[in-house]
């Protein structure tokens, strides 16, 4: 499907991160609260271009499209209309205060202690050792860093009727943290075409 396209500002290749915690400085192997019990302890890290994903609160439910080459016109006018943008994040209302005021850091993670897992189009590494941080940097204001970026921000009072229609379009996706949705996730809106011979 591909990676997502480039961001205004972007800069070089780096692994990042993300933490609202100011007092890191040392990246340990452990199991995340999101993973099965059984998954192997290891470090996580995402890469410039995919960073975007995370100017949220940690626990803020997001969805993330962008075009790719394979995208229809059809599609792009139907997410994006008639903005510029080539990448769309959305997010719920409940979170809009948080958005504004919770202080996020980077931390740029040596990269020759990771290694790529996945595809391009999730973006993520891991490390087995432990890792020290190179760097801190201060997101900033997260709405205006989305601006800066030139990524559109979108806000709705309920993500899942663009999150069941994304992941049927021909735009590429990430969701994070949907779980924590205002609402529960509702069945999927019927897709006739799914059951043509």
């Amino acid at each position: 499907m591909g990676a997502p396209p480039p961001f205004a500002g972007e800069g070089d290749f780096a692994l990042w991160h993300f933490s609202e915690d100011p007092s890191l400085h040392r990246f340990a192997p452990h199991v995340a609260k999101t993973k099965a019990a059984n998954t192997e302890p290891l470090v996580w890290a995402i890469e410039t271009r995919h960073s975007p994903h995370f100017w949220f609160p940690r626990d803020c439910p997001r969805g993330c499209a962008w075009i790719t080459d394979h995208t229809t016109d059809e599609d792009r006018v139907r997410f994006l209309g008639h903005s510029s943008a080539r990448r769309l994040h959305v997010m719920e209302t409940a979170w809009a205060e948080q958005m504004v005021t919770t202080r996020l850091y980077a931390y740029r993670l040596p990269t020759e202690a990771f290694e790529r897992i996945d595809d391009e189009a999730a973006g993520y590494w891991v490390s087995r050792e432990t890792v020290d941080a190179l760097e801190r940097v201060e997101v900033g204001n997260l709405v205006e860093r989305h601006a800066a970026a030139g990524i559109e921000l979108r806000i709705t009072p309920n993500i899942w009727p663009f999150w069941h229609a994304v992941i049927f379009s021909t735009l590429n996706f990430s969701g994070s943290r949907l779980r924590n949705a205002t609402q529960p996730e509702p069945p999927l809106p019927p897709r006739p075409w799914l059951n043509v011979p």
